[in-house]
Protein backbone atom coordinates (compact mmCIF):
# COMPACT_ATOMS: atom_id res chain seq x y z
CA UNK A 1 0.00 0.00 0.00
CA UNK A 2 2.48 2.33 0.38
CA UNK A 3 4.35 2.15 -3.11
CA UNK A 4 0.38 3.16 -4.01
CA UNK A 5 0.47 6.61 -1.47
CA UNK A 6 4.55 7.31 -2.77
CA UNK A 7 3.48 7.00 -6.53
CA UNK A 8 0.17 9.30 -6.01
CA UNK A 9 2.15 11.16 -3.79
CA UNK A 10 5.05 12.31 -6.99
CA UNK A 11 2.43 12.69 -9.35
CA UNK A 12 0.11 15.31 -7.69
CA UNK A 13 4.03 17.22 -6.79
CA UNK A 14 4.91 17.21 -10.27
CA UNK A 15 1.66 18.41 -11.45
CA UNK A 16 0.36 15.26 -13.32
CA UNK A 17 -2.40 15.24 -11.70
CA UNK A 18 -4.76 17.46 -9.19
CA UNK A 19 -6.64 15.25 -7.65
CA UNK A 20 -6.54 11.51 -6.34
CA UNK A 21 -9.07 9.22 -6.62
CA UNK A 22 -8.78 6.28 -4.17
CA UNK A 23 -10.28 4.62 -0.63
CA UNK A 24 -9.40 6.46 2.66
CA UNK A 25 -9.80 4.70 6.14
CA UNK A 26 -13.62 4.59 7.42
CA UNK A 27 -14.00 4.86 11.14
CA UNK A 28 -13.26 1.18 11.77
CA UNK A 29 -10.40 -1.26 10.16
CA UNK A 30 -13.08 -2.60 7.52
CA UNK A 31 -15.41 0.12 6.17
CA UNK A 32 -12.83 2.07 3.76
CA UNK A 33 -14.67 4.83 1.65
CA UNK A 34 -14.43 5.93 -1.94
CA UNK A 35 -12.57 9.44 -1.44
CA UNK A 36 -10.58 12.51 -3.98
CA UNK A 37 -7.71 13.48 -2.52
CA UNK A 38 -6.54 16.82 -3.20
CA UNK A 39 -3.49 17.71 -1.23
CA UNK A 40 -0.55 15.14 -0.53
CA UNK A 41 -1.05 15.29 3.17
CA UNK A 42 -4.34 14.07 3.12
CA UNK A 43 -3.23 10.59 1.04
CA UNK A 44 -1.48 9.47 4.33
CA UNK A 45 -5.43 8.65 4.97
CA UNK A 46 -5.23 6.65 1.85
CA UNK A 47 -5.71 2.83 2.22
CA UNK A 48 -5.67 -0.28 0.08
CA UNK A 49 -6.75 -3.71 1.26
CA UNK A 50 -9.55 -6.52 0.83
CA UNK A 51 -12.11 -4.35 1.94
CA UNK A 52 -11.75 -1.73 -0.69
CA UNK A 53 -14.84 -3.24 -2.57
CA UNK A 54 -16.20 0.18 -4.74
CA UNK A 55 -15.79 -0.16 -8.25
CA UNK A 56 -14.01 3.73 -8.58
CA UNK A 57 -14.82 4.11 -12.40
CA UNK A 58 -18.66 4.66 -11.39
CA UNK A 59 -17.08 8.16 -9.70
CA UNK A 60 -15.25 9.52 -12.71
CA UNK A 61 -18.22 10.24 -14.89
CA UNK A 62 -17.97 13.94 -13.64
CA UNK A 63 -14.72 14.95 -13.38
CA UNK A 64 -13.04 17.70 -15.50
CA UNK A 65 -9.45 17.66 -14.01
CA UNK A 66 -6.16 15.40 -14.12
CA UNK A 67 -6.95 12.75 -12.07
CA UNK A 68 -5.49 9.70 -10.76
CA UNK A 69 -7.36 6.69 -10.23
CA UNK A 70 -6.57 3.13 -8.92
CA UNK A 71 -8.44 0.58 -10.54
CA UNK A 72 -8.66 -3.12 -10.10
CA UNK A 73 -8.62 -5.47 -12.87
CA UNK A 74 -12.56 -6.30 -12.92
CA UNK A 75 -13.21 -2.44 -12.46
CA UNK A 76 -11.14 -1.44 -16.03
CA UNK A 77 -13.97 -3.67 -17.52
CA UNK A 78 -16.24 -0.82 -16.48
CA UNK A 79 -14.10 2.21 -17.34
CA UNK A 80 -13.88 0.95 -20.91
CA UNK A 81 -17.25 0.57 -21.10
CA UNK A 82 -17.80 4.38 -19.92
CA UNK A 83 -14.97 5.21 -22.84
CA UNK A 84 -17.01 3.90 -25.68
CA UNK A 85 -20.34 5.64 -24.22
CA UNK A 86 -18.32 8.72 -23.73
CA UNK A 87 -19.51 9.42 -20.48
CA UNK A 88 -15.70 9.92 -19.53
CA UNK A 89 -12.50 11.42 -21.45
CA UNK A 90 -9.58 9.66 -21.05
CA UNK A 91 -7.12 12.65 -21.10
CA UNK A 92 -8.56 13.48 -17.87
CA UNK A 93 -7.97 9.95 -16.12
CA UNK A 94 -4.48 8.08 -15.17
CA UNK A 95 -4.87 5.35 -14.21
CA UNK A 96 -2.92 2.75 -11.87
CA UNK A 97 -3.71 -0.57 -12.29
CA UNK A 98 -3.55 -1.85 -8.91
CA UNK A 99 -2.98 -5.99 -8.20
CA UNK A 100 -6.62 -7.56 -6.27
CA UNK A 101 -6.72 -11.20 -4.30
CA UNK A 102 -10.23 -10.49 -4.06
CA UNK A 103 -12.88 -8.40 -2.02
CA UNK A 104 -13.97 -9.34 1.54
CA UNK A 105 -17.51 -10.42 2.52
CA UNK A 106 -18.24 -8.86 5.90
CA UNK A 107 -21.30 -11.25 6.19
CA UNK A 108 -19.67 -13.97 5.18
CA UNK A 109 -16.99 -13.05 8.19
CA UNK A 110 -19.50 -12.47 10.85
CA UNK A 111 -21.31 -15.86 10.18
CA UNK A 112 -17.71 -17.32 10.78
CA UNK A 113 -17.03 -15.00 13.98
CA UNK A 114 -19.96 -12.78 15.44
CA UNK A 115 -21.54 -9.49 14.97
CA UNK A 116 -19.67 -7.81 17.44
CA UNK A 117 -16.14 -6.80 15.57
CA UNK A 118 -13.98 -4.57 16.74
CA UNK A 119 -11.45 -4.67 14.26
CA UNK A 120 -10.28 -7.37 11.47
CA UNK A 121 -6.08 -7.37 10.41
CA UNK A 122 -4.32 -8.49 7.82
CA UNK A 123 -6.75 -7.85 5.14
CA UNK A 124 -4.28 -8.15 2.75
CA UNK A 125 -2.51 -11.27 3.91
CA UNK A 126 -3.91 -15.50 3.56
CA UNK A 127 -5.47 -15.38 6.94
CA UNK A 128 -7.18 -12.87 8.33
CA UNK A 129 -7.75 -11.82 12.17
CA UNK A 130 -11.04 -10.98 13.45
CA UNK A 131 -11.38 -9.47 16.82
CA UNK A 132 -15.08 -9.79 18.76
CA UNK A 133 -15.73 -9.03 21.86
CA UNK A 134 -15.91 -12.83 22.49
CA UNK A 135 -12.12 -13.54 21.07
CA UNK A 136 -9.38 -13.53 18.24
CA UNK A 137 -10.70 -15.72 15.02
CA UNK A 138 -7.96 -16.39 12.20
CA UNK A 139 -10.06 -16.78 9.10
CA UNK A 140 -8.63 -18.09 5.69
CA UNK A 141 -8.96 -15.24 3.16
CA UNK A 142 -10.34 -17.07 0.34
CA UNK A 143 -13.11 -18.46 2.25
CA UNK A 144 -14.44 -15.48 2.48
CA UNK A 145 -14.70 -13.92 -0.55
CA UNK A 146 -17.26 -11.78 -2.05
CA UNK A 147 -19.93 -14.04 -4.97
CA UNK A 148 -18.56 -11.81 -7.59
CA UNK A 149 -14.55 -12.82 -6.84
CA UNK A 150 -15.17 -16.38 -6.97
CA UNK A 151 -16.48 -15.92 -10.48
CA UNK A 152 -13.72 -13.62 -11.34
CA UNK A 153 -13.47 -12.54 -15.04
CA UNK A 154 -9.72 -12.32 -15.02
CA UNK A 155 -6.72 -10.59 -13.22
CA UNK A 156 -5.61 -8.90 -16.11
CA UNK A 157 -5.51 -4.98 -16.36
CA UNK A 158 -7.26 -4.13 -19.74
CA UNK A 159 -6.42 -0.20 -19.58
CA UNK A 160 -3.77 1.24 -17.64
CA UNK A 161 -0.76 3.54 -17.12
CA UNK A 162 0.88 1.70 -15.06
CA UNK A 163 0.33 -1.00 -12.82
CA UNK A 164 1.76 -1.80 -9.08
CA UNK A 165 1.00 -5.05 -7.36
CA UNK A 166 0.22 -8.58 -8.42
CA UNK A 167 -3.16 -10.02 -8.51
CA UNK A 168 -4.27 -13.61 -7.42
CA UNK A 169 -6.67 -16.15 -9.18
CA UNK A 170 -10.06 -16.17 -7.40
CA UNK A 171 -12.38 -18.09 -9.33
CA UNK A 172 -13.66 -21.06 -8.10
CA UNK A 173 -17.66 -21.10 -9.29
CA UNK A 174 -19.10 -20.94 -12.37
CA UNK A 175 -20.47 -17.59 -13.21
CA UNK A 176 -23.56 -18.63 -14.76
CA UNK A 177 -24.31 -22.01 -12.65
CA UNK A 178 -27.46 -19.82 -10.14
CA UNK A 179 -29.21 -18.25 -13.49
CA UNK A 180 -29.01 -21.74 -14.99
CA UNK A 181 -30.73 -23.58 -11.83
CA UNK A 182 -33.51 -20.84 -12.15
CA UNK A 183 -33.69 -21.30 -16.05
CA UNK A 184 -35.18 -24.90 -15.30
CA UNK A 185 -38.10 -24.08 -13.31
CA UNK A 186 -41.66 -23.98 -14.47
CA UNK A 187 -42.96 -20.47 -15.50
CA UNK A 188 -45.05 -20.28 -12.53
CA UNK A 189 -42.48 -21.30 -9.74
CA UNK A 190 -39.68 -18.90 -11.61
CA UNK A 191 -42.21 -15.99 -11.39
CA UNK A 192 -42.76 -16.78 -7.58
CA UNK A 193 -39.31 -16.89 -6.51
CA UNK A 194 -38.45 -13.79 -7.87
CA UNK A 195 -41.45 -11.88 -6.32
CA UNK A 196 -40.41 -13.42 -3.37
CA UNK A 197 -36.55 -11.79 -3.41
CA UNK A 198 -37.61 -8.83 -5.06
CA UNK A 199 -40.79 -8.08 -1.79
CA UNK A 200 -37.76 -7.11 0.24
CA UNK A 201 -37.12 -4.05 -1.65
CA UNK A 202 -37.06 -0.89 -0.18
CA UNK A 203 -36.22 1.38 -3.00
CA UNK A 204 -33.29 3.04 -1.73
CA UNK A 205 -31.95 3.17 -5.13
CA UNK A 206 -28.24 2.22 -3.82
CA UNK A 207 -27.98 -0.24 -6.59
CA UNK A 208 -28.73 2.17 -8.86
CA UNK A 209 -26.49 4.68 -7.56
CA UNK A 210 -23.86 2.32 -7.84
CA UNK A 211 -24.14 1.01 -11.26
CA UNK A 212 -21.24 1.84 -13.42
CA UNK A 213 -23.80 1.51 -16.63
CA UNK A 214 -26.62 3.81 -14.46
CA UNK A 215 -24.78 7.53 -15.62
CA UNK A 216 -27.52 8.74 -17.26
CA UNK A 217 -27.95 12.65 -16.53
CA UNK A 218 -31.73 12.31 -15.97
CA UNK A 219 -33.00 8.98 -14.39
CA UNK A 220 -36.65 7.91 -15.44
CA UNK A 221 -37.13 6.41 -11.64
CA UNK A 222 -36.56 9.92 -10.22
CA UNK A 223 -39.33 11.86 -12.27
CA UNK A 224 -42.36 12.07 -10.81
CA UNK A 225 -44.52 12.07 -14.12
CA UNK A 226 -44.41 8.16 -14.68
CA UNK A 227 -45.50 7.20 -11.01
CA UNK A 228 -42.13 5.48 -10.70
CA UNK A 229 -40.48 7.68 -8.01
CA UNK A 230 -39.53 6.08 -5.15
CA UNK A 231 -41.64 3.02 -4.73
CA UNK A 232 -41.54 0.82 -2.08
CA UNK A 233 -43.52 -1.39 0.18
CA UNK A 234 -46.60 -1.98 -2.58
CA UNK A 235 -48.49 -4.94 -2.96
CA UNK A 236 -48.43 -5.56 -6.46
CA UNK A 237 -45.70 -7.09 -8.24
CA UNK A 238 -45.52 -4.66 -11.32
CA UNK A 239 -44.33 -2.51 -9.01
CA UNK A 240 -41.05 -4.21 -8.08
CA UNK A 241 -40.39 -4.06 -12.05
CA UNK A 242 -37.89 -1.54 -11.49
CA UNK A 243 -35.27 -3.91 -11.12
CA UNK A 244 -36.03 -5.94 -14.48
CA UNK A 245 -36.57 -2.68 -16.15
CA UNK A 246 -33.55 -1.36 -14.91
CA UNK A 247 -31.56 -4.93 -15.65
CA UNK A 248 -32.75 -4.43 -19.45
CA UNK A 249 -31.67 -1.00 -19.73
CA UNK A 250 -28.07 -1.90 -18.88
CA UNK A 251 -27.88 -5.00 -21.37
CA UNK A 252 -25.40 -5.53 -23.66
CA UNK A 253 -23.61 -2.82 -21.10
CA UNK A 254 -23.32 -4.72 -17.63
CA UNK A 255 -19.50 -5.06 -17.23
CA UNK A 256 -20.78 -7.54 -13.94
CA UNK A 257 -18.81 -6.34 -11.60
CA UNK A 258 -21.71 -6.48 -8.74
CA UNK A 259 -21.51 -3.36 -6.92
CA UNK A 260 -25.60 -3.35 -7.23
CA UNK A 261 -25.86 -6.53 -5.19
CA UNK A 262 -22.91 -5.56 -2.78
CA UNK A 263 -24.60 -2.52 -1.68
CA UNK A 264 -28.17 -3.60 -1.65
CA UNK A 265 -28.99 -3.47 2.03
CA UNK A 266 -31.80 -6.37 1.61
CA UNK A 267 -29.07 -8.49 0.07
CA UNK A 268 -31.22 -9.10 -3.07
CA UNK A 269 -28.93 -11.25 -5.66
CA UNK A 270 -29.46 -8.72 -8.26
CA UNK A 271 -26.49 -10.32 -10.07
CA UNK A 272 -29.09 -12.41 -11.12
CA UNK A 273 -30.81 -10.41 -13.40
CA UNK A 274 -27.91 -9.23 -15.19
CA UNK A 275 -26.44 -12.45 -15.39
CA UNK A 276 -29.38 -13.86 -17.17
CA UNK A 277 -29.69 -11.11 -19.69
CA UNK A 278 -25.82 -11.63 -20.45
CA UNK A 279 -26.41 -15.64 -20.74
CA UNK A 280 -28.83 -14.68 -23.14
CA UNK A 281 -26.65 -12.59 -25.14
CA UNK A 282 -24.12 -15.02 -25.39
CA UNK A 283 -26.28 -17.37 -26.80
CA UNK A 284 -27.84 -15.75 -29.68
CA UNK A 285 -25.36 -13.50 -30.41
CA UNK A 286 -21.90 -15.00 -29.39
CA UNK A 287 -19.66 -14.48 -26.03
CA UNK A 288 -19.49 -10.91 -25.85
CA UNK A 289 -17.92 -9.30 -22.61
CA UNK A 290 -18.75 -5.62 -22.03
CA UNK A 291 -16.19 -3.71 -21.35
CA UNK A 292 -13.26 -5.98 -23.15
CA UNK A 293 -12.40 -3.03 -25.43
CA UNK A 294 -13.50 0.51 -26.32
CA UNK A 295 -13.91 -0.41 -30.14
CA UNK A 296 -16.51 -3.25 -30.20
CA UNK A 297 -20.13 -2.66 -30.30
CA UNK A 298 -22.27 -4.42 -28.11
CA UNK A 299 -24.69 -6.73 -29.76
CA UNK A 300 -27.67 -4.48 -28.62
CA UNK A 301 -26.51 -1.88 -30.90
CA UNK A 302 -24.92 -3.32 -34.05
CA UNK A 303 -27.35 -5.24 -36.35
CA UNK A 304 -25.96 -8.04 -38.86
CA UNK A 305 -28.13 -9.82 -41.37
CA UNK A 306 -27.24 -12.95 -38.86
CA UNK A 307 -29.16 -11.57 -35.83
CA UNK A 308 -31.49 -14.38 -34.37
CA UNK A 309 -35.44 -13.29 -35.55
CA UNK A 310 -37.29 -11.53 -32.48
CA UNK A 311 -39.01 -14.64 -31.96
CA UNK A 312 -36.59 -17.17 -31.54
CA UNK A 313 -38.06 -19.43 -28.85
CA UNK A 314 -35.52 -20.19 -26.09
CA UNK A 315 -35.93 -22.95 -22.97
CA UNK A 316 -35.91 -20.64 -19.70
CA UNK A 317 -36.65 -17.36 -21.92
CA UNK A 318 -37.69 -14.57 -19.21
Amino acid sequence: MQELINRAKELLNEGKVTQVLGWKKGDLTYNPEPAYFKQVAELDNFTYDGFCSANLSKYLTRITEPTLVFLRPCDTYSFNQLLKEHRLERKNVYIIGVGCQGTLDLDLIKNRTSNSILAIANATTPTLTVTTLQAEKNIPYQEVLLERCRVCKGKEHLIADEIIGESKETRDLDRFEAVAEIEQMEPEARFAYFQKILSSCIRCNACRNVCPACNCVKCVFNSPKFDSEQKANVATFEEKMFHIIRSLHVAGRCSDCGECSRVCPQKIPLQLFNRKLIKDINTLYGDFQAGMDTETKGPLTNFTLEDPEPNTVRKGGV
